[in-house]
């Protein structure tokens, strides 16, 4: 064999390589989007979605705190403890990310800039004249109480969340849409003294824990 032919299948085996790498290493960093295990209760919904670990969402957010007020893209990435929300183009500003890790919060602004928040609400409120109850948020997407605060519920004709008062938020699910096989909130609205935040969910996605 001419030394043209060794060098042809060296070639071809470094390509057949590499592509079996990248595809490997693409498998590995996207998981697969699982459906929900049957809900057919409200103890049901707080027991599966409790322990759902992995999920995330995208759609829309529309801020008013007094006189001022944004709408935005909105995203939200949850695994495990580690959470990961961006809202994009508030007031022309850019891109804001909120990151939590169970053991505090971290904002990245527009600039690149990262601080660690001691009290998110209240920092962001400071920083933006809005805010969002970042610690609960993430069991109210769901359409469930925060279980590590206290809480008055009320359940819909389906046994779903329809309203919830926690601390000093009062929430309300208006409309609920198929999301990883079962009825998650769609468009979702939290309230206090001086805040309103509005949520419209577009599109959800579970993966496996």
């Amino acid at each position: 064999m001419s030394a043209n032919a060794f060098s042809v299948i060296r070639l071809s085996s470094r390509i057949i390589l590499a592509t079996w790498f990248a595809t490997l290493a693409g498998c590995a960093a996207t998981p697969s989007a699982v459906d929900l295990p049957a809900i057919d209760s409200w103890q049901a919904r707080n027991d599966i979605l409790r322990q759902v670990s992995s999920w995330e969402f995208k759609g829309r957010i529309a801020v008013k705190a007094g006189d001022d007020g944004f709408n935005a893209r909105f995203n939200w990435s949850q695994h495990g403890d580690t959470f990961r929300a961006t809202v994009a183009g508030p007031l022309g500003i850019g891109t804001v990310r909120i990151e939590g890790d169970g053991r505090g919060v971290t904002l990245t602004d527009e600039d690149g800039v990262e601080t660690r928040l001691d009290d998110a609400e209240t920092e962001l409120r400071w920083r933006y004249g809005w805010t969002i109850p970042v610690e609960s948020l993430r069991f109210w997407a769901l359409g469930i109480p925060d279980p590590a605060v206290p809480g008055v519920t009320e359940l819909d004709e389906q046994d779903r969340l329809l309203r919830l008062e926690q601390s000093d938020w009062f929430v309300e699910i208006s409309r609920y849409a198929q999301g990883g096989g079962q009825q998650m909130p769609r468009v979702l609205t939290a309230k206090n003294l001086d805040t309103r935040v509005r949520m419209v969910i577009d599109r959800w996605l579970f993966f496996d824990n």
